[in-house]
């Protein structure tokens, strides 16, 4: 009897991982949805169909998008935070939605740590500090000694409150002890258009929206935000050359719900890696302005904590909050 109940004890225990290896091994068997939670038509929107073609193609099965768009982020990563925990839905998270939204907002349909299994990241799109041309900087250093010498009289655009574009000028004014007004838009266009017209005088934007007015002489490239400089402008510096560990790029990436089986969440990682490393896929992110990444699980779980933790001082110091 003790030897029946032992054998009985260890199949029990056996059991969920045999299912798991099983619904691995003929993982998928049915359609994928990949939810990205932005309107149709950005870089996280294209950067989803792409992989999604892709898999698409290797598997022989659909993988669709779903545009799930609403409160920064939110609405289409809750969606899917409490959708079967089975690998067929995935959301395409950002760096809003997946860590700095958690300090921004004072109430969280999800905890990105708790609620969410990270498969790999999949691209980050550097962004670049510009000026109208009336403003009389060149470089980084005099552009913080003209607002060091006219405190609160530098006015900055950005894409809306709580944005990365709003919270990377936060981290450089706080970097460089440094005082510029903020004015925010509803969006890239407006900001974009008040800055060319010299209604305000700087913002961070994409590299790849902001790139056709500096190649135009229309905005002025004082640096980017990313750790290394970009091929598009190779010798435009980064913030970091100046502020050692300055980092604030936009980045994407696929997140399961959490309780996805391990071995599901191994093969979607493998083959998120497997697409990044496509030199087809690679010109077509490049050509958006967007730099494939293909991380392995824990590199990026590793890579979401330590924006979240960034990202969360910022917040704070900034005094952003959106209810």
């Amino acid at each position: 009897m003790k030897l029946l109940r032992h054998l009985a004890t260890t199949l029990l225990v056996c059991l969920p991982l045999v299912a798991a290896a099983q619904s691995a091994s003929d993982f998928p068997n049915k359609a994928i949805r990949i939810v990205v939670p932005f309107p149709p038509g950005g870089a996280t929107d294209a950067a989803a169909r792409l992989v999604a073609q892709k898999m698409g193609e290797h598997w022989g099965q659909p993988v669709v998008v779903d545009n799930r768009p609403g409160a920064g982020g939110n609405v289409g990563s809750d969606i899917v935070a409490k959708s079967p925990a089975d690998g067929y839905t995935m959301v395409m998270g950002v760096t809003g939605s997946h860590a700095i939204n958690t300090s921004l907002y004072s109430k969280m349909p999800y905890d990105p740590l708790v609620d969410f299994v990270a498969i790999s990241q999949v691209a980050v799109v550097p962004n670049v500090l510009v000026v109208h041309p009336s403003v009389p900087a060149n470089n980084l250093a005099e552009l913080v000694a003209l607002a060091k010498k006219e405190p609160g009289k530098l006015d900055y655009a950005s894409l809306g409150n709580g944005t990365a574009a709003h919270l990377g000028m936060e981290m450089l004014k706080s970097a460089a002890g440094i005082d510029i007004t903020h004015v925010p838009y509803k969006g890239s266009a407006p900001a974009a258009s008040d800055l060319l017209a010299g209604q305000v005088q700087m913002m961070v934007d994409g590299l790849p929206s902001a790139l056709p007015h500096v190649k135009a002489g229309k905005l002025r490239a004082i640096a980017l935000t990313s750790l290394h400089r970009a091929p598009a402008l190779p010798d435009l510096p980064t913030i970091s050359e100046t502020y050692p560990g300055f980092y604030a790029d936009a980045w994407s990436g696929l997140f399961a719900p959490k309780g996805t089986p391990q071995p599901v969440v191994d093969k979607l990682s493998a083959e998120v890696q497997r697409i990044l490393k496509l030199p087809d896929v690679r010109e077509k992110l490049a050509a958006l302005g967007a730099e494939p990444v293909g991380s392995t699980q824990a590199e990026f779980t590793a890579h979401v904590r330590r924006e979240i933790d960034k990202w969360a001082k910022v917040v704070k110091t900034s005094g952003a909050k959106v209810d």
